[in-house]
């Protein structure tokens, strides 16, 4: 789908402040409400725009403990992959999961309430995820840049 000026500026003022009004949002994109509708709608329908949607900050619902885990699985297996996803997606504090081409196969995103839940959790639920050959857990310290818009 191709994307002009409009739609850029458009996109500008939807990923700065997703919950302002719509017709707030066209004025500051130059736009009538109605242009500004039509041309959202558009970009929704060609997938540019896939959804507008709440986020939650599970800090503040208690999780201090974030842990990246890169995994290596075992390629002699065929159905390691599937396996591993299926067993992961189970996990409720499993908030993100990603899988790569090189050494590492695949990194979880575990967040916990505390060291102890977090010990917990690696102790009844990631250990006995299926096709592990390699566990690496990286602590996060701190977020410097969680950008989730598009530079337009």
């Amino acid at each position: 789908m191709q994307v002009d000026d409009t739609d850029r500026r458009i996109l500008r003022q939807v990923q700065a402040d997703p919950e302002a009004p719509a017709s707030e949002l066209a004025e500051r994109a130059g736009v009538t409400p109605a242009t500004f509708a039509r041309r959202l709608e558009r970009m929704r329908e060609g997938g540019v725009v896939k959804a507008i949607r709440e986020q939650v900050d599970w800090r503040a619902l208690g999780y201090e403990v974030e842990v990246s885990l890169r995994v290596t699985l075992d390629k002699t297996e065929p159905r390691a992959f599937d396996e591993f996803i299926t067993a992961a997606r189970a996990v409720p504090e499993v908030i993100s999961i990603g899988t790569f081409l090189g050494r590492v196969d695949a990194r979880l995103l575990v967040i916990a309430r505390d060291m102890s839940d977090y010990q917990r959790i690696y102790r009844e639920h990631i250990l006995s995820l299926p096709h592990m050959t390699d566990i690496e857990a990286l602590m996060q310290v701190a977020t410097i840049k969680d950008a989730q818009s598009v530079p337009l």
